[in-house]
């Protein structure tokens, strides 16, 4: 048996690590999750804002905390551009070619992340980058502790966004019926982009509180793409707390099994606890029947 000075350091370093797979998540259970599109390009869209937020900060010196709105308002743009003008127009509406266009812009963005920057693995170094907080029975690393709440004020956001706000009854219109929302007035195909763009501003916000303590390399997203994946089917589909929730129990699943079983074995717990949650409750933790 563990002892607890050794299982609470695990627990609280799993809950930093699941903030970081539920902010890359939120974005996906937006795309995924709502609009039910199956966004095989989100792992490499992750990896240009990474690039993005590492590039600012080498050449111009930026801090990836304040490079914050600029990643966040280029990955909407470019989500909002991929959407109206790429994946739309090529899938013509249909779910499984929005599957394979999304999964062609994925190849695509990696090999011209490969071609312009190469394999290398890059870092960055900030003042505050090997700086921890004494949390009584654990160090945690400052980076990590601001991913943590920085995922928790993204999911409140993006909660209110959805049930505040026109743009989020009209998300959600579009949702439960496509039709019946073109038939009231919205406008489909902006909304469509809206949604898109969003998810992927969430991918800028997540790129600027990772970077500290992580690095970027043109196959970075595989290391979170199938977690996110899991992390938004197991919350729920479309829940954002459920994301969040989801990312926390995973994070916190991992840290525990690489205890017990190393850390190249540590995520057979993953998918253990996947497979269990959704035997007993197959929406997922705060998911919804359709």
């Amino acid at each position: 048996m563990l002892e607890v000075s050794i299982l609470l350091p695990a627990i609280l370093n799993g809950l930093t690590t699941g903030a970081i797979y539920a902010l890359i998540a939120l974005g996906l259970t937006l795309i995924y999750g709502v609009l039910h599109i199956i966004n095989f390009a989100h792992g490499s869209l992750l990896m240009l804002a990474l690039y993005g937020v590492f590039f600012l900060h080498s050449l111009f010196g930026i801090d990836p905390y304040f490079a914050l709105p600029v990643a966040a308002l280029a990955l909407f743009g470019i989500g909002y551009g991929l959407q109206r003008f790429v994946i739309g127009q090529a899938s013509h509406g249909k779910d499984e070619n929005i599957l394979l266009v999304t999964l062609g812009l994925s190849v695509i963005i990696e090999n011209l992340a490969l071609y312009l920057w190469r394999s290398d693995t890059r870092t960055i170094e900030t003042p505050y980058s090997f700086d921890v907080v004494d949390f009584g029975v654990a160090f945690i690393a400052v980076p990590k502790v601001v991913a943590f709440i920085g995922a928790l004020i993204v999911a409140g956001l993006l909660w209110l966004l959805m049930a505040r706000t026109d743009l989020g009854r009209a998300i959600r219109a579009l949702a439960k019926e496509r039709q019946g929302a073109k038939l009231v007035g919205i406008n489909v195909e902006h909304i469509f982009a809206m949604s898109f763009g969003i998810g992927c501003a969430c991918l800028g916000i997540a790129a600027c509180l990772l970077l500290p303590s992580f690095y970027v390399s043109p196959q970075v997203g595989h290391a979170f793409v199938l977690v996110a994946f899991t992390v938004v089917v197991l919350g729920g589909m479309g829940s954002f707390i459920g994301a969040l929730l989801g990312g926390l129990i995973i994070g916190v699943t991992e840290s525990i099994g690489g205890l017990f079983l190393g850390e190249s074995l540590g995520q057979l717990g993953i998918f253990l606890i996947f497979i269990i949650v959704l035997l007993f409750r197959p929406t997922g933790l705060l998911g919804q029947k359709a």
